[in-house]
């Protein structure tokens, strides 16, 4: 199911990890053979900033940092309504936008 993304909708994406120490936050952990190292899924909360005509979104980090992203890419899912408010503070500020930072909606 391809969505369709508006800029400024609150977006989880969900990225692979491999590490000998996985954070609190990691999901579906699975140990290497050798017992070393761990893989695992880490959900990132990041807002659509522009949406391309190419089928490429790109998504701001809380951080600043950038991410073009497919809109069909599996691990892109829209953040549900009670996402949204429980991870609220995980969301990079709506304010950080261009488009919404004249805006004062609160």
């Amino acid at each position: 199911m391809q969505y369709v993304f508006r800029v400024g909708d609150p977006v989880i994406f969900v990225v692979s990890k491999v590490s000998p120490h996985p954070g609190r936050r990691a999901k579906h952990l699975h140990p290497a053979p050798a017992g070393e190292t761990y893989s695992y899924q880490v959900e990132k909360f990041w807002t659509v900033i522009e949406v391309r005509s190419d089928g490429h979104v790109v998504l701001l980090t809380r951080r600043g940092k950038q991410h073009d992203v497919e809109i069909d890419d599996p691990r892109l899912r829209p953040a549900r309504w009670w996402e949204r408010w429980i991870y609220r503070e995980r969301f990079p500020d709506r304010h950080a936008i261009p488009e919404f930072a004249g805006s004062s909606t609160e």
